[in-house]
């Protein structure tokens, strides 16, 4: 048990806090039971150690435990908390939940015995987290979702710092925003960069863009060889249908969901077909996009992106127009509702209509209906309702 926290307190001195993620701000960390969601890789163990070591810390009243450690082998999560109680602790943060067995029951058990413990969770595994946070332990949580970084959060990292807008200021203010930041920042070869590795923190620790997409598919690997069979009925047997999927939708330009021939290619049937995208989109390996506000396991997509660009890039040579869209989907998704219009690419919070292209796309395809943009890359300012791309980068 002293070697848990040992461990703890030799983490915790490495941790910087120079640079903290968007939700660190947006979390309420008064409330008793929190749970922090999100995609491998994307800064969720940072976060909370980066709160410890703000608000406590050489305070033995917080601790940090991955419940991965071998100790959990042959202890319970209860056993360590009566001791961590009863020595004046307040305050536990519990990493890596889904390695260990059940522990949605003792979190709760926690949680209605000790009422003056507070409780962070994280998991690294998406799809673990989404099936074991049901029934008691859901009413009680309160639940977050972490991102992967903003290509605003990115270029903070590379030394420019710019504040939030939100989309509303973007379509209002695109042309002064604009200027003000080009004239101090040549943007778009940030903006080339952050499309192929910046979308994860990790990607500084590489020293090239091969390093990353080869960390990046292992990452993937991680998902479909062994999160979807362990927990779901999809058999082992899928594996191979979940990597022919993903090289289908990658090869795509972008992929305009045709069922038939996903069940022809993938020689399986309908629901296995929408299961398989529902489970990747689950964890955060592809985005499905639907023509409409009803979504579900057994709902057809309108069209699949990936989550986001640095997939894209790790998994094939992408078409340019996907990468647009595929950026555009994953900044936009995280704050409105996004859905596939009759006409157009995107339709916002059923009122704001986009077009995606390149420098020179014009507005014929969504001429003469009110609330529509034109959004295109390759262009540093804007002008009317041809907006950037890059700019929608600067939303959290």
């Amino acid at each position: 048990m002293d070697n848990l926290i040992y461990l703890f307190r030799r983490r915790l001195s490495k941790v910087t806090t120079d640079f903290k993620r968007y939700l660190y701000y947006e979390i309420n960390w008064n409330n008793r039971l929190i749970i922090i969601k999100g995609a491998r890789g994307v800064g969720k163990t940072t976060l909370i150690l980066q709160y410890i070591k703000d608000y406590f810390g050489g305070s033995e009243r917080a601790v940090y435990l991955s419940l991965d450690h071998i100790w959990f082998a042959s202890h319970t999560l209860l056993e360590f908390v009566e001791y961590f109680y009863t020595h004046g602790g307040t305050h536990l943060f519990l990493d890596e939940v889904h390695r260990y067995p059940h522990w949605q029951q003792e979190v709760k058990n926690i949680y209605d015995f000790y009422p003056d413990m507070h409780i962070v969770v994280t998991a690294s595994s998406m799809l673990r987290i989404e099936k074991d946070v049901l029934g008691d332990l859901s009413r009680r949580a309160r639940q977050y979702t972490l991102a992967g970084l903003s290509f605003r959060e990115y270029l903070e990292l590379e030394g420019v710092s710019l504040p939030a807008v939100s989309m509303d200021e973007i379509l209002s203010k695109h042309v002064p925003l604009a200027m003000e930041i080009t004239s101090n920042v040549k943007i778009l070869p940030y903006f080339e960069e952050y499309l192929k590795r910046g979308y994860y923190p990790f990607y500084n620790e590489e020293d090239d863009i091969v390093g990353f997409g080869e960390r990046l598919r292992q990452v993937a690997d991680t998902i479909i060889e062994t999160e979807i069979p362990a927990l779901s009925d999809i058999e082992f047997s899928s594996v191979y249908k979940i990597r022919r999927l993903l090289s289908v939708i990658s090869s795509e330009t972008p992929y305009v969901l045709n069922v038939n021939n996903l069940v022809k290619s993938l020689e399986t049937t309908r629901n296995t077909v929408l299961k398989l995208l529902s489970l990747l989109d689950k964890a955060a390996v592809i985005r499905s996009l639907y023509a409409d506000s009803s979504f579900g396991a057994l709902v057809r997509p309108e069209k699949i992106l990936f989550d986001n660009t640095n997939y894209l890039y790790a998994f094939s040579v992408p078409n340019i127009g996907t990468v647009r869209e595929t950026f555009f989907a994953s900044q936009l998704s995280k704050k409105h509702k996004v859905i596939i219009p009759q006409s157009g690419d995107f339709l916002v919070d059923g009122r704001f209509l986009f077009e995606v292209g390149g420098r020179k796309k014009r507005f014929s395809q969504i001429k003469d209906i009110p609330d529509s943009f034109v959004v295109a890359d390759e262009i540093e300012i804007g002008y009317g309702n041809k907006i950037p791309l890059w700019l929608f980068g600067l939303m959290y």
